[in-house]
């Protein structure tokens, strides 16, 4: 099924071959890559680093019960998603499903690669729609398929019965994006992982984990699919200290329930402050490390909060006057709740 839905190119294709990609096993000394063998200022930078990061996919496959074989990693999720266009859809030709509002980055990568959109809304409690008939009659150029659960920019996780009849009856990729799933009460859609050879969850290291700067996102898949992507990546796309500390962070995994603990208990404050503002008519539920706020005036809002050195992210050209707010520290939270109080529309 899956190579039916490849682009022809892209399984023709052979991949350049690294210099590492050669060679398997262990050296002491490396002459084949054309480094600088007389190193650098400051610790072991010389060298290339693992190009499909091996020590990484080993220790996360342990802790979220898969294979490396099953794992890609990218230089954050969007590399995954760029790469995902790129295997699958055709430019000018092909099409992708998005449920809107969504994560912005679908559409902006379907425009680079000249991917047609076909665009359904969520229904007013941010679900997909009860009429998912539409599905089975997409056309056969409808490749890729993105669901955000928890969704962005509301913060709800998607009805899970809506995504097992979009699984089943869509003919291309459903790509399953859990960039926040480590906030939500609901177990990720990785168990599932073996039942749908059509399914790929997006992961990251940047929400729960707290690595956002590392730009370091999962991919899970088949094995197909992840030989495809890692046929498509550049070589080296995954920097050795970005590797260095994700290990790291592996190693002490259970700081990330901690974290995860601690920002949901801030959110549920954060939500109890924010709903006795008058300046706040209605908060979203959220599953996420955010939270989506229905405004009186979100553009006078956002501005006097700019000014007053605050910074939410202004989302009203996606969902009419609303603000999504990052869950932030006690200081953060109490900063924020005495900005509002202060506005006057």
């Amino acid at each position: 099924m899956i190579k039916k839905l490849v682009r022809p190119n892209i399984l023709a294709l052979k991949p350049y071959t690294s210099a590492r990609d050669e060679f398997k096993g262990e050296a002491s000394v490396f002459l084949d890559a054309n480094e600088n063998s007389l190193g650098s200022a400051t610790g072991d930078w010389n060298r290339y680093p693992d190009p499909y990061q091996l020590k990484v996919k080993e220790k996360l496959a342990k802790l979220k019960g898969t294979t490396p074989e099953s794992i890609f990693l990218g230089n954050g999720s969007d590399e995954a998603i760029d790469i995902l266009f790129r295997i699958f859809c055709e430019p000018g030709k092909d099409q992708a499903v998005i449920f809107a509002p969504t994560y912005g980055m679908y559409e902006v990568s379907a425009n680079i690669n000249d991917v047609g959109l076909i665009r359904r809304n969520l229904d007013a409690n941010f679900q997909l729609p009860d009429d998912l008939d539409f599905i089975s009659y997409l056309p056969d150029d409808a490749k890729l398929l993105f669901i955000c659960s928890p969704n962005n920019p509301s913060g709800n996780l998607i009805d899970p019965d809506k995504i097992r009849r979009v699984l089943k009856d869509f003919g291309g990729i459903v790509v399953i994006d859990e960039a926040y799933i480590d906030f939500a009460p609901e177990a990720s859609w990785l168990k599932d992982l073996s039942k749908y050879p059509n399914l790929v969850i997006l992961q990251t290291f940047s929400k729960a984990w707290g690595l956002a700067a590392l730009r370091l996102g999962v991919a899970y898949a088949s094995p197909e699919i992840i030989q495809l992507m890692n046929k498509v990546k550049p070589p080296y796309n995954i920097n050795e200290s970005t590797q260095q500390l994700a290990l790291q962070a592996l190693e002490n995994a259970e700081t990330v329930t901690g974290f995860t603990g601690e920002i949901n208990r801030l959110r549920g404050e954060l939500e109890q402050q924010l709903g006795q503002l008058p300046q706040v008519k209605k908060l979203y539920p959220s599953d996420a490390n955010f939270i989506l706020a229905e405004v009186g005036n979100a553009n006078g809002l956002y501005n006097f909060l700019t000014q007053s050195g605050i910074v939410v992210r202004n989302r009203h050209t996606v969902v009419n006057n609303c603000l999504r707010i990052t869950v932030g520290t006690a200081d953060e939270n109490a900063a924020l709740i005495t900005a509002i109080r202060n506005f006057q529309p």
